[in-house]
């Protein structure tokens, strides 16, 4: 097992939409109204290819980091999307301030375990951090491509 780098996300963002999940249906109306956030908060700075792509990969890490809250975490599961000058943030936190996220690199294909992996491969930038009552993992994206 490698643990995921605690720190926080970059300090100047500022939050643009917020989503709290109770369970796994959530997830389909998560992934439709972030795809929606971000062709609202990225008008003119992509091609429609590029924001296809920054959506498709933000979605997907979007809902591996809500699963992962959802299965492991407790209730209720946040998700909120973050921008800075150039950056967009997934932010996803739960209650459980007991479990640290890590990336289980033993586990045998079709296991499950890959939303960490997924989320390094898709994101420039993932860690973790707690405060007095929530965990929050993130992953981080470049605004403009």
């Amino acid at each position: 097992m490698t643990a995921l780098p605690a720190s926080a996300p970059h300090p100047g963002a500022v939050e643009l939409h917020r989503w709290t999940l109770s369970d796994f249906r959530g997830l389909r109306l998560l992934r439709a109204a972030l795809r929606s956030a971000l062709a609202e908060a990225t008008t003119g700075e992509r091609t429609a290819a590029e924001l296809g792509d920054l959506t498709d990969r933000m979605a997907v890490v979007a809902t591996e980091l809500a699963t992962n809250a959802l299965r492991h975490g407790l209730p209720p599961t946040v998700v909120c999307l973050l921008q800075d000058e150039d950056r967009l943030v997934i932010d996803v936190a739960d209650h459980d301030l007991e479990a640290e996220p890590y990336f289980d690199r033993d586990r045998p294909p079709g296991m499950g375990g890959l939303g960490l992996v997924l989320a390094r491969s898709f994101a420039i930038d993932v860690g973790w951090y707690k405060n007095a009552d929530t965990k929050h993992v993130w992953a981080s994206f470049l605004r403009k491509a």
